[in-house]
Parts: structure tokens; sequence; C-alpha cells
């Protein structure tokens, strides 16, 4: 396996020979971050067990939320949180994709556009559930930004989960979408016309461009593109999601070469399912992977309505009355491994963290080699 590490160390003078008037202060500090992770350079961990007094160093990750190694536990601990809140309903994938032709804009105001792209997507659900005649009530959604297509390529989008069911507040109703005539009533593969909701997204969109001062581009298509699917239960949407939130745009598995100035790796074509290569000079392809670094601070995912935080105890009413139990969703989630020693097969905890490289020869073990 190719670390990300090594092409960083390799490619980084040619990247910042390209592309130095366009890296922001956040691309420097995630390629710092990710260049020393889990290096000789980076800071140590000592563990020690507390059943043979045995002791070792564990590297540190970096802990950036676009390193493709770190933060398995948090995109673990954020997936559990939300199959927490599951409901017994049908649930959908909703993806709200912008345009070609505003992307340029998008790029030069990332913070604005992200947040006004999640906030749109979120009021045309809430607006499509008030008006359906089934539902009739309000929505809860969780949504996802993510900035790139499968080849890496800059490519916004919203992803929205989103149950097909809704809460009326005034008459203390719970209502979901039930399947037609014939059909399951528990699975409608059916939550709204996606050109609908195209039409009202990009009128939302738009209007919220205009609002915040912004410039629009002379020429944007009329029709846009909106995705429905069905999801079942939710499950698999929430872990693909969860995929890419805390561990970046690329696996390190998938980077398959990287020689001769090039770097290759492969991805999943979204139409024919097969696996695909690409092979880019190795700046411009670590360029690809920075592009996706957010602005410092900005949050990904979101929870509205009624399956956001502050909901919690509704949510918990919901479960007992509608007789779910959200523990089975979670049965099947691996716990966090923990370190084992290597002398007695006994559980090693951390004594000291953030151990420079400078002084871990001065706090070695007895016995532990450099």
């Amino acid at each position: 396996m190719i670390l990300l590490s090594t092409v960083i160390e390799t490619f980084e003078a040619d990247l910042l020979g390209h592309y130095q008037d366009s890296l922001l202060p956040s691309h420097r500090q995630a390629l710092a971050a990710m260049k020393h992770c889990r290096t000789s350079q980076s800071p140590v961990m000592l563990a020690k067990c507390d059943d043979c007094d045995s002791q070792r160093f564990v590297p540190h990750s970096c802990g950036h939320r676009n390193c493709p190694h770190c933060q398995s536990h948090e995109s673990q601990q954020w997936l559990e949180r939300q199959l927490q809140r599951q409901v017994p309903a049908e649930y959908f994938l909703v993806t709200f994709t912008l345009p070609k032709e505003l992307r340029a804009l998008a790029w030069q105001q990332q913070r604005t556009l992200y947040s006004l792209m999640t906030r749109c997507s979120w009021e045309t659900l809430k607006t499509f559930t008030q008006n359906d005649p089934q539902l009739k009530g309000n929505a809860g959604a969780i949504t996802v930004l993510h900035t790139h297509s499968r080849r890496l390529d800059y490519h916004p989008h919203v992803h929205c989960v989103i149950p097909a069911a809704a809460i009326d507040t005034e008459k203390r109703l719970w209502r979901t979408k039930r399947g037609k005539k014939g059909q399951d009533k528990k699975q409608t593969g059916y939550l709204f016309n996606h050109k609908a909701l195209a039409k009202v997204f990009r009128a939302k969109l738009l209007e919220a461009i205009t609002q915040a001062g912004l410039d629009l581009p002379h020429r944007y298509p009329e029709k846009w593109v909106v995705d429905v699917k069905s999801v079942g239960s939710g499950d698999k949407a929430l872990v693909y999601l969860g995929r890419y939130l805390y561990k970046g745009v690329i696996q390190e598995k998938d980077i398959v070469a990287c020689r001769d100035g090039q770097v290759t790796f492969r991805y999943q074509d979204s139409k024919t399912r097969q696996m695909r290569t690409r092979t880019l000079p190795g700046a411009q392809f670590l360029w690809l992977i920075l592009r996706h670094v957010l602005p410092k601070g900005f949050r990904r995912a979101r929870n509205f309505g009624f399956l956001h935080p502050n909901s919690k105890r509704l949510i918990g009413l919901l479960q007992y009355l509608l007789g779910l139990n959200p523990n089975r969703a979670l049965a099947w989630l691996r716990k966090r491994p923990v370190l084992t020693c290597a002398c007695c097969g006994g559980e090693m905890r951390i004594v000291k963290t953030r151990i420079l490289p400078i002084l871990r020869s001065q706090t070695m073990p007895a016995g532990q080699p450099g």
C-alpha cells in the first residue's frame, strides 16, 4: 500500500511550484498534518501493560479530518449517533447537485456557497414534506456536503438522508408515506418528484446567492439535477456518507502506483460500477486532494428537523411508542480495537501522549528498540 505521506514527501516541492498562488492556509495545514502522520516525525504515545509492565510507543495520528487513515473512531461515533435516531419509516437518499456553471463561484466563495447549498437543500425538503398530502408535517433529515466526484474532480453536491415521515406538532401525530394500492405499505419506493425538487432547489439557491450579495454567472442551466433513491432503513446510506466524513476523499489502498512522476489511483465508475484507474502528475494529484479540504471550522454534516440533536427526547419517545429498538441497528458495528501487549496479550493503556520525536530517545523504556 502506498502511503499518502510518501506521495506528499515526493511531490510537495512540485505542488508548491505549480499551485503556490492557489493554496489556502487550510490547504497548507492539511498538507503538513498528513505529511508527518504516523511517520518518524510525528509525536508518539507511551502505552503500558498493567499485567506485565511492558511498554511500547504508539504513533499518534495527525487527527486531520482529510487524512485517509485517521479518525476512524470519530466516523464510527457519528454513525452510531445517527443510527440511534432511527425512526420506523422508509429512508431516501436525496442528492442536490450544483451545476458546473456555478462551481467557479462556489470555489471562490466556499464557506458561503456550501452553507447556502446545505440550507437550501433542507428548506426544499422541508417545504415538500409540509405540502405533501400524506405527510403534512415537520420533516427530519441528515445532510452531508461532498465536494468531489469519484474521479476526485471538483463537484459540489449535498446528500440528504431523509425518512418518509413527518411529525404534526399541532395534532401530535406521526405520519409516514403509505404504499400505493397493491404495494407493501411499509415500502413506497417514492418520496417526491425529482424534477419538482430540482425546480424549487434552483429557485431557493439562486435567490439565496443574490441576497448574499454575490454575482451570478451570465449563463446557468434552466434544468438542474436532483436524484431521489430509496435506501430502505437508511443504514447503508449512512455508512456510505460516513466513509468520507472524517477520512478524506481517497483511501490509501486505492493509490495503486507512484512512479516516474505520476500517481495512479482507482475508483468505481458511477454508471458502470466497474473499477477504473486515473493517472496524473504527482503535483496535480495532490492538488485534487487538497481542493476538497473544507474551510476551517466548517461542518460537513448537519442534522435538521426532528433528527436534530435537540430532539433526542422526542426521538426516544417515538421509538418507545412505535416499538423500535435502536440498539438493533448498532449491533453490527465494530467496537474500537484495544491495544494488546505483545508479551502477554493483555490490554495496554496510554500513560503519556504527545511525546515529540526529539524526546523519544530520552523517554525510551528499558529494552525498547529505537
